[in-house]
């Protein structure tokens, strides 16, 4: 009884191929697909890996986690600051490494929420372990230098760079009555320090970089609270601005004339 159904299948399946509704595939076309398939995850875990070691990297290195060293004051500095563009671009990636993994049958019949958990676990543990690099960093001088590769990340750590409408980072150059001027990387900022709601722990001093959150109107920053910043700290915001303005000089009066 089964031999006989087995040869109606196949009976079945010869007259679906000579009629046409059913067509051969070469061996080498699956071949393809699956060398496809195989590249395609592998880049999209390589670079899910990137972009969580580069999410890791901008939090530390901009000024996006000091603002929350405000309090409440600072909260809406660090949602401006996000990375949120590294962060969807991740999770794309996980999702799309994920979609290739159920398609293409490496973990048959596996559920793909698992498939999806096992992927966010390794992305994890080995973009942690490349923090103990400096391929971050790399990545970050050549997508600010003159490198065409390094263009690829530029929109995704150039947001770290950006002026902020509740806050802003950079180097005193000028001191004056209740007003400092500071170079952020994108241009230099007056900030008001006449209404500061919170005195400051330390005198100020050209050359130093400080953290502020308060309110912009136009070129000037209405100054609520500043925090002088130490020198491992964001060390992004110190690159950026010796791109901008190079090393600090201090200016020295005039000499009188005799």
């Amino acid at each position: 009884m089964k031999h006989m159904e087995k040869n109606n299948v196949e009976e079945k399946v010869m007259l679906q191929i000579k009629t046409g509704r059913v067509k051969l595939r070469s061996k080498y076309i699956f071949l393809a697909e699956k060398l496809g398939l195989g590249s395609a995850l592998a880049l999209s875990v390589m670079l899910a890996v990137l972009f969580f070691n580069l999410a890791l990297f901008y939090l530390k290195a901009s000024d996006n986690i000091g603002y929350l060293s405000f309090g409440s004051l600072g909260v809406f500095a660090f949602l401006e600051s996000f990375p949120y563009a590294l962060v969807a671009g991740l999770i794309i990636l996980v999702f799309a490494a994920a979609l290739i993994v159920k398609r293409g049958g490496y973990l048959y019949k596996k559920p793909f929420g698992r498939i999806a958990i096992g992927l966010v676990c390794f992305i994890l543990i080995i973009g942690v372990i490349l923090t103990f690099t400096d391929i971050a960093e790399r990545i970050e001088r050549r997508a600010f230098g003159p490198h065409p590769d390094g263009m690829f990340f530029r929109p995704f750590l150039g947001h770290g760079l950006d002026e902020r409408t509740g806050g802003t980072a950079g180097r005193i150059i000028e001191l004056g009555e209740n007003y400092i001027n500071i170079q952020s990387p994108r241009d230099i900022t007056v900030v008001d320090l006449s209404h500061l709601e919170f005195p400051l722990q330390a005198p100020l001093s050209a050359g130093q970089f400080v953290i502020v959150v308060g309110e912009r109107r136009d070129k000037i920053f209405m100054a609520k609270s500043l925090r002088i910043v130490g020198e491992g700290e964001m060390p992004m915001i110190r690159r950026g601005v010796h791109r901008r303005f190079g090393e600090f000089m201090p200016r020295t009066p005039p000499l009188p004339n005799f």
